[in-house]
């Protein structure tokens, strides 16, 4: 998977060998923010202007736009809980956060609903 960063955003981008065009999608925010183009110069040009037309579409409707997401939160867990769980991660040989990370994960691909749903 490629991506492009621009203001925070951040967008997958794939190549349409039917249309011969390389096509974005704005990841981490649920709005739809899309572009296109034949070249790479293209595409950076059709990107930063989908992000631009977002952010003023936004400001023109008095609607505070979306953010990407970080990757990070804090979690409160009773002392047990996290104590179990360190444990957990530790006889698995990985990281808290990366037990952590593949239960969520677990939890929403076996729900099959990824972020909507819940």
């Amino acid at each position: 998977m490629n991506t492009m960063a621009y203001k925070g955003y951040v967008a997958r981008v794939d190549f349409d060998s039917e249309d011969g065009v390389f096509v974005g999608r704005v990841t981490g925010i649920n709005d739809v923010v899309g572009f296109h183009g034949e070249s790479v110069v293209e595409l950076k040009a059709a990107f930063e202007e989908a992000v631009d037309d977002y952010l003023a579409t936004c400001a023109k409707l008095g609607r505070e736009p979306q953010h990407p997401y970080s990757g990070r939160f804090n979690v409160r867990l009773s002392p047990d809980l996290h104590a179990r769980a360190a444990a957990a991660a530790a006889r698995r040989g990985v990281s808290l956060n990366r037990f952590v990370e593949e239960a969520i994960a677990g939890e929403v691909e076996s729900r099959g609903k990824g972020t909507r749903g819940f």
